[in-house]
């Protein structure tokens, strides 16, 4: 039997990418490295409790939240064109660097793989890596399909690095 805390670590979520139409099967949540997890949703699931800081670029659906969270920003982001967005990347991501110095943060979108992708990558590009290393480690540890998204990922990669 699963546990509270095992249930987005061992569920799944499945689905076809909007942007290549093919079909995946991932963990609900996936950890990357340190204290940064990338994920999807699943409403009224149960976050885990070893989750401090909490992300949400997908706002019409919720974990269920049962323990004090350090901290929960929710920002309404769409997976089109990234320029939107480019306005508060930035301190968005300098925020979560901020958040993973003090635990277990989660960021997370729909799938977990174009927005919650594109803020994870400027995070780790913040913390030093390159554009190409950013996304290769998240594609690594999350799914191939991170930042299919192709408005994403162009605009990741004419950042360079920091």
């Amino acid at each position: 039997m699963k546990t509270y805390d095992e249930c987005p670590f061992t569920d799944t979520i499945t689905g076809n990418t909007y942007w290549t139409d093919e079909t995946f099967a991932l963990p609900l949540i996936s950890h990357v490295e340190g204290n940064l997890f990338v994920g999807g949703v699943k409403d009224c699931l149960p976050l885990p409790r070893n989750i401090k800081h909490l992300i949400s670029l997908h706002v019409w659906v919720s974990y269920r939240v049962d323990h004090q969270l350090d901290s929960l920003t929710q920002v309404l982001a769409y997976d089109a064109a990234v320029e939107p967005l480019v306005p508060i990347l930035d301190g968005l991501a300098l925020w979560v660097v901020a958040c993973l110095r003090s635990g277990n943060t989660l960021i997370h979108c729909q799938a977990g793989l174009n927005r919650s992708g594109l803020v994870a990558a400027l995070t780790l590009m913040k913390m030093g890596r390159t554009a190409k290393d950013a996304i290769a480690l998240l594609r690594k540890k999350r799914s191939p399909f991170v930042l299919c998204n192709p408005s994403f990922e162009a605009w990741l990669l004419s950042r360079g690095t920091f």
